[in-house]
């Protein structure tokens, strides 16, 4: 016997998610029980790994099994397909082992043909109804199958209204139905060139294969890249019997929760139409009656319904979501599965199902899903004014919460606006450091270049600030302060809204509510920190950074990026008299007016974080970052500075890189300029000193040196910071410990760690310059083909915001391992923004580090999926 493809309700159980998917392991759960649900099999995600292996076709030896499926499915039901003496009739239903929206659309009343209807007109003794069942299943068949556009049957449906002068539906009778299943196929004919296929063997194998080739549409391509949900799982495609909800004033069709999905209310929320079938419920052409009026209507049907509803969540232990039908009197139910929920809802039901004696807390804290946190922390859009308004572009995700303002160019506009109490939406090609006074003060970022991992992407998130980026259908002209998008023109001062958890962008002003945090939150997230062995650090550059982070729950600082200090107006003008210093005297002298600036600011943190660990990352970017790029700033700039506009420009040439991510940055800069770590190190140093002696709780300043990919590299700046550190610590007459590490963000480090580990006393994981190292791109251009890649199957997902785990993450463990065979006490983080991603969290638990860092909002995320992580990896 070969392999099985196909299996009844009644031969599998609820744990063959895997194989049946989540909706044909829930019937088979719920055939097990005993509930009235209609028979039926599944066709399982392995026939569809199957499909597309095979060239996308359904081969013979599936094609028996499901015909021989068929065949006991007649024998359960007591009905014979394509028979029209005594016709079944079936549904087709995809579903994927996770909860998939995008998939396919269901198609209801499969296997009637001409002949068939009139013996099912006869049959139920109800011609309307009959051929009512027949021009939709042709208008289902036509849309889902075929890819006739839907619209065009109700264009046909509108004019017969018209014609015969009615306003609905149901005012159509038996004859009007009839015209309309004409009308229909005509119109199939035209289009296609073919007629309506007859033959309802080929009806369900048209609509198997329509199953499947759902599961790579660009819908579901583009969700699952959200969700991380393997290619390779497939689909499964459940065919049931048809019980029908249209077929009288005792019949009907509903969806219900046994808790509220907004609120997480425990009562039965729901809703259901009387003399419908369920399209008609999601469509929303009539208006469904809540479920509490069912009791009205059918008073024992609601008490049988009740009933299930409340046995489904004691059996699942999880609020259900459940579709049903209503024929005639009696009830069936054709699906049920965990049901989708809000933040506020997931928490409230959580904790409630602890406080019921229903789960654990650990059970809990495996319940919500640590990305939907991010809504719990970030203005919200009004959903009523959301849904109401128009989409007209779409971008990267790249910072959740909700924007709305007026639209400003510039950084400098930005801050302008904003201090006349304007609300404004910073727009830009591409966002560099400079532009940092601006985006703080902006509600929204949106850009036209970058990726997830690009400048705006990562300060935004840092900052909690929402931001949509690369949004490459945008024409804008920063000098005329002018763009273009969903064919509308937006000049300085028009409002946009824009949407950081989606990537939508509006056209318009959409209200916005802030977050709000419940009690729930502190008690759910005490039963995370319970469980999770991994310790959860925040990046943060401010005192207000390392304040929100601490409130979050972060437990030291895994990265201050010192750069992001030097662009405020009062600095960045002894940064420049620095680069343009052709002598270490005149560098010296520019340092010395920088040091009581990074002095102060590191105080700052060390009080924000009153005794934790702060690790301050040495300056890293090239530094012609600091300098003017256009001209008429060039010449301001020199006269501020000094210099001549021909020697600016001299500078400005000679630090040009044609690779300036693989240029002179990093610990380079500090080989080049022993002074600039001098600096930075009295700097760090005498600011922990200081701020021992005032307070109640030690320093311990880590310092880190970034971009190293040879010891010799990493001991020649090592040095300077010990000789300068020591002395300030001797001269202080104090008792202080301070390490030294590095980041490891070349392949050539982590494959060289056992050496590196000699002068490093802790590691820290520059996820994202490895990313780009090991795969050879920029995060920045990426954006420009990575789509191609998504395309055509050659990456799932996007490396700089979900961890390679294959590829960087084994660089990853490479030189965790050869980093504690030198020195066993190292202590081992990751600072790159995947330490927000649960699925890199997840990684970094599984390989033993010590701790991830992340961005001040992210903290909460990362806290959930370390403690989720540590339940379902507990030996890790």
């Amino acid at each position: 016997m070969g392999k099985k493809y196909v299996y009844l309700f009644s031969e599998g159980n609820g744990s063959m998610r895997e194989l049946l998917g989540g909706k044909g392991a829930n019937l088979a759960e719920m055939t097990n029980l005993g509930m009235p649900v209609p028979q039926g099999f599944t066709v399982s995600t392995e026939a569809c790994t199957k499909y597309y292996e095979d060239g996308r076709k359904i081969n013979d030896e599936i094609q028996a099994e499901i015909y021989e499926y068929l065949g006991k499915m007649e024998e359960i039901c007591g009905k014979k397909f394509a028979d029209p003496n005594n016709p079944l009739l079936v549904s087709v239903r995809s579903g994927a082992r996770a909860s998939m929206p995008g998939m396919m659309d269901t198609i209801l009343n499969l296997g009637l043909n001409d002949e068939v209807v009139e013996g099912f007109a006869k049959f139920t003794n109800n011609p309307r109804f009959a051929y009512d069942s027949y021009r939709r299943f042709i208008q289902m068949f036509s849309d889902v199958v075929m890819e006739l556009p839907k619209p065009e049957f109700e264009k046909i449906i509108d004019a017969k209204k018209a014609e015969k002068g009615v306003k609905e539906d149901v005012e159509l009778d038996a004859d009007d139905m009839k015209d309309l299943v004409v009308r229909f196929k005509a119109f199939y004919k035209e289009k296609k060139g073919e007629d309506f296929p007859s033959d309802p063997k080929i009806q369900l194998m048209e609509a198997v294969k329509a199953v499947f080739r759902s599961w790579d549409n660009p819908r579901a391509n583009v969700y699952r890249r959200m969700n991380e949900i393997p290619y390779d799982w497939g689909t499964a495609v459940n065919v049931q019997q048809m019980v029908f909800g249209n077929s009288g004033d005792r019949s009907g069709t509903g969806v219900a929760f046994t808790r509220n999905p907004a609120t997480g209310e425990k009562a039965l929320f729901g809703e259901y139409l009387i003399n419908a079938q369920g399209e008609d419920v999601v469509a929303g052409v009539r208006t469904p009656s809540p479920i509490s009026h069912l009791k009205e209507d059918m008073p024992e049907v609601y008490d049988q319904f009740a009933a299930i509803a409340d046995r489904l969540e004691k059996h699942y232990k999880d609020m259900q979501d459940m579709e049903f039908t209503i024929e005639n009197g009696k009830l069936f139910m054709l699906q049920t599965r965990n049901g989708k929920r809000t933040a506020a809802a997931a928490l409230k039901i959580a904790v409630d199902l602890v406080d019921e004696g229903m789960i654990d807390e650990k059970t809990a804290v495996l319940r919500v899903e640590p990305k939907q946190l991010d809504s719990l922390l970030h203005p919200q859009f009004d959903a009523a004014k959301m849904k109401a308004a128009k989409v007209i572009g779409k971008g990267l995700a790249a910072s959740p919460g909700a924007a709305c303002g007026k639209v400003v160019f510039t950084a400098e506009d930005a801050k302008e606006w904003a201090e006349k109490g304007e609300k404004v939406v910073l727009v830009r090609r591409e966002t560099s450091p400079e532009d940092i006074e601006g985006m703080a003060v902006a509600q929204g970022i949106l850009t036209v270049r970058g990726g997830m991992t690009s400048h705006a992407a990562v300060v935004a998130r840092g900052m909690g600030t929402c931001c949509v980026s690369g949004c490459g259908e945008i024409d804008i002209d920063e000098e005329k302060k002018v763009f273009t998008l969903g064919g509308q023109t937006f000049n300085e001062g028009d409002y946009i809204s824009i949407d950081g958890s989606t990537g939508n962008i509006y056209g318009e002003a959409i209200p916005t509510a802030a977050a709000t945090i419940s009690g729930d939150f502190g008690r759910f997230m005490g039963w995370a920190d319970k469980e999770r062995k991994l310790q959860v650090f925040t990046n943060a550059d401010t005192p207000r950074d390392a304040k929100q982070g601490r409130e979050f729950g972060a437990e030291g600082i895994g990265l201050c990026r010192t750069e992001h200090m030097f662009f405020e107006e009062t600095r960045i003008k002894a940064m420049r008299e620095m680069i343009v210093a052709d002598n270490v005297e005149d560098r010296k002298k520019a340092l010395a007016k920088i040091l009581p600036y990074q002095q102060g600011d590191f105080e700052g943190l060390y009080e924000a974080m009153e005794g934790k660990p702060v690790t301050i990352r040495f300056l890293d970017p090239p530094l012609h970052e600091f300098l003017p790029t256009k001209e008429e700033d060039i010449a301001e700039i020199a006269g501020e500075l000094g210099v001549t506009v021909e020697k600016l420009k001299s500078v400005i040439e000679g630090l040009h890189e044609f690779n300036p991510m693989m240029g002179h940055r990093g610990c380079r800069l500090a080989v080049s300029y022993p002074e600039i770590a001098e600096m930075q190190t009295t700097a760090v140093i005498t600011a922990a000193i200081n701020v021992t002696k005032r307070s109640s709780f030690k320093v311990t300043p880590l310092i880190m040196i970034p971009l190293v990919g040879e010891v010799k590299e990493l001991k020649f700046v090592k040095d300077v910071v010990v000789a300068t550190a020591d002395k300030l610590i001797e001269e202080a007459g104090i008792d202080m410990k301070y390490e030294v590490g590095t980041m490891i963000e070349i392949p050539r480090a982590a494959l060289t760690a056992d050496e590196i580990a000699k002068e490093a006393e802790f590691f820290s994981f520059g996820t994202n310059d490895l990313t780009q190292m090991t795969f050879g791109f920029s995060r920045d251009d990426a954006g420009k083909f990575l789509d191609y890649y998504y395309a055509n199957k050659i990456y799932e997902s996007d490396p700089f915001a979900h961890l390679d785990q294959k590829g960087v993450g084994k660089l990853v463990e490479m030189a965790a391992e050869l980093g504690r065979k030198t020195r066993p006490d190292i202590h081992l983080g990751i600072c790159g923004e995947h330490g927000g991603d649960p699925t890199s969290v997840e990684f970094c638990h599984r390989v033993g580090l010590n701790y991830v860092s992340c961005s001040p909002f992210r903290v909460p995320i990362a806290r959930l999926a370390a403690a989720q992580a540590a339940i379902k990896y507990p030996k890790a």
